[in-house]
Parts: structure tokens; C-alpha cells; sequence
């Protein structure tokens, strides 16, 4: 099969590996239909995780058909079409139950899903089947439950945006423009999405925001309460990750408000006394894709639900390093792949 490699930071490559198989009576194997890259991917691809010391396969989002199952599989069958949250879970344990399936005990990570085929381990709960035709029109929007709204939707939830709500969005990628849908979605009476970025500021409108703000820091904070009648949101949805990406949340949030964080730390920093003070909360992580696709799914699937405007641009999975150029120079929002 052809899958991504990233060999060293910004060198990716569309190399030939060989076909994954069942390792596990509870594995299947997708044939991908439809990938995209994340913005979690740019760390590594710029080199800000820690250090890389060998070729290794990436991507954690995809859709697909089922090619094979294991003996132990028996809620999916060969030819459903399938959407594969970006972490596997048996989808029973006590975690699971509780609708933490990130920390499912039988549960873990996987990637290199920018690939022709997936090995998907406890397919049983992780895989959710769509019912019917999956034609251009709903790939992206199915496509984007697998990560990206869902993440969104999580930063919303953990900052328990209600009917009412006011709501901050620090971030203006994927991640964020979904945060912005879902807390929409949610009820929010007013949202205000930081961007300064007109492409990304137009789809934050299209997906419900209320009001733009391009300041940043204490200037931007300051804008955010002449909006909010002067005392702040009551939640701010932290997207990005960044040491300054979380100030800029605090800074915005009004005393008693929560913090929704779904963005991968890097750096961050909080002040534990000033939270104290304000009784400001913090709440989020990586979000429980499968916790929330039983939700979600109905929506996308009647029209209610288009999360997938977030795919600006689609390449071919040959033209994979070329989507990871426009990522990292911030020319497309989110690109899609298709094999």
C-alpha cells in the first residue's frame, strides 16, 4: 500500500509499505476513503515534538470501507462504511461507560491513516457504522467526526456551554472553527471567535460567531469585555496550545467561567493563585471522539450538522506533502486527502 512518512521534520513522503494485517481477532481493516491532516501533525512535522529517530508512519483521521474483520468481530461487516475515531476503545470498559473512551484499558492511539489501509484494533467499539450511500457531498462532513468537530465539540462540552451562554474561541484553526459551530450548536447567545485571518474569520461567521476580535493579550481581552458587557465570557474554548494561547483565555474569562481546553500543550503555563481568586475553572483534554458520535451523527446525516466546511482544499494522498505545506503555511484551514 502507499502511506505518509514523515522521515525527519518537514520532509514527508508518500512511500510503499507493506499491506497492514490482523494482528487481533478484535482488529479490522479500513480501505480509506477519505484522510485529512491535522493540526496536532504540524508539531512533529515541524519538529517540536520530541526528537524523531526514525521514519515513521502519520495521520489519525479517516474514513473508510471494511475489508477484513477478525473472528471476534460481530457488529461490522465487510463493505459498511465506517467512521474511525482518532483513538481506539473497547467501548465497554468503565471509562468508556463513564464517556472517557481516551482512557479505555483496553484502549490506545494509532496512526498512519493518511494511508490506503488501516488496521483499526477493537473495531467493535471503535468503528461506527454510516448507514446508506456516503457520496462527495457527505464525505467531509462524516469525515470530520472523526477528529476535528468532535474536538471542537469537546472544548464546548468541558466548558459547559449552555443555552445562553457567552463564549470565547482563542483559535482560528480547524479545531476552533469547530468550537465555534459547536457552542452555536450548543445554544451560545453570543460568540466571539479570535482571528485575524479574513478566510478564517469569513467561516467563523458562516458556522455562527457573533463577533470577530484580531487583538491579542490584554487589548484583546479588553475587547472581549466592551462586547460582554464588561465582565468577561462565561467560557472560553482554548484551541491551540501555546503558553500565550491559554493567557489569552484567562484573560478573557469572567470570575467564576471555565476554561474548555482541547488544544495539545506545548509550553503551557498556568496561574494557579489568580484561578483561585476568580474561581475560574479549567476543564478538557483530548477529547472522547466515540463518546459523542452517537450524538453527532444523526445531525450530519439529515443536513442539520455540515462540520466538513472546515476542508478548504483537497489533494490527492500523492500530493500529501504538498497538503502539509499548505497546513504549515496557512493557506488551507484543513486539507483533505483522498487515496
Amino acid at each position: 500500500m502507499r502511506a505518509t512518512v514523515l522521515h525527519s521534520p518537514g520532509d514527508i513522503r508518500l512511500d510503499t509499505l507493506p499491506d497492514p494485517d490482523l494482528e487481533a481477532d478484535t482488529d479490522a481493516i479500513v480501505r480509506v476513503v477519505a484522510a485529512c491532516v491535522c493540526g496536532s501533525d504540524l508539531w512533529p512535522y515541524r519538529g517540536l515534538n520530541k526528537p524523531q529517530t526514525e521514519p515513521h508512519q502519520i495521520g489519525h483521521e479517516h474514513v473508510g470501507v471494511v475489508e477484513r474483520v477478525g473472528s471476534d468481530v460481530s457488529a461490522l461487516s465487510v463493505g459498511d462504511f465506517v467512521i474511525a475515531p482518532f483513538m481506539y476503545s473497547d467501548n465497554t470498559c468503565v471509562h468508556c461507560r463513564n464517556g472517557v473512551q481516551t482512557s479505555c484499558v483496553n484502549g490506545g492511539g494509532y496512526t498512519g491513516c493518511q494511508a490506503e489501509l488501516v488496521r483499526v484494533p477493537q473495531a467493535d467499539g471503535t468503528l461506527v457504522t454510516v448507514p446508506g450511500e456516503v457520496g462527495d457531498d457527505l464525505l467531509p462532513h462524516v469525515l470530520a467526526l472523526t477528529d476535528v468537530f468532535p474536538t471542537g465539540h469537546h472544548a464546548a462540552v468541558s466548558a459547559g456551554v449552555t443555552a445562553g451562554s457567552t463564549v470565547v474561541v482563542v483559535g482560528d484553526g480547524a479545531v476552533g472553527l469547530s468550537a465555534v459551530l459547536a457552542a452555536k450548536r450548543l445554544g451560545a447567545s453570543t460568540v466571539v471567535a479570535m482571528s485575524r485571518h479574513a478566510d478564517r474569520q469569513a467561516l467563523a461567521t458562516e458556522f455562527g460567531a457573533d463577533h470577530i476580535v484580531e487583538k491579542r493579550d490584554k487589548e484583546g481581552a479588553a475587547e472581549v469585555r466592551e462586547i460582554l458587557d464588561g465582565i468577561g465570557a462565561d467560557a472560553v474554548l482554548e484551541c491551540v496550545g501555546t503558553k500565550e494561547s491559554m493567557k489569552q483565555a484567562f484573560l478573557s474569562l469572567r470570575p467564576g467561567g471555565t476554561v474548555g481546553y482541547v488544544g495539545v500543550p506545548h509550553g503551557v503555563e498556568l496561574n494557579v493563585p489568580a484561578m483561585f481568586g476568580r474561581n475560574q475553572g479549567l476543564a478538557g483534554g483530548v477529547a472522547p471522539v466515540r463518546a459523542y458520535l452517537d450524538e453527532l451523527l444523526p445531525e450530519v446525516l439529515s443536513g442539520d450538522l455540515r462540520p466538513g466546511a472546515v476542508f478548504d482544499h483537497t489533494f490527492a494522498l500523492d500530493e500529501v506533502a504538498d497538503a502539509y505545506t499548505a497546513m504549515d503555511e496557512r493557506t488551507a484551514i484543513k486539507a483533505l486527502l483522498r487515496p
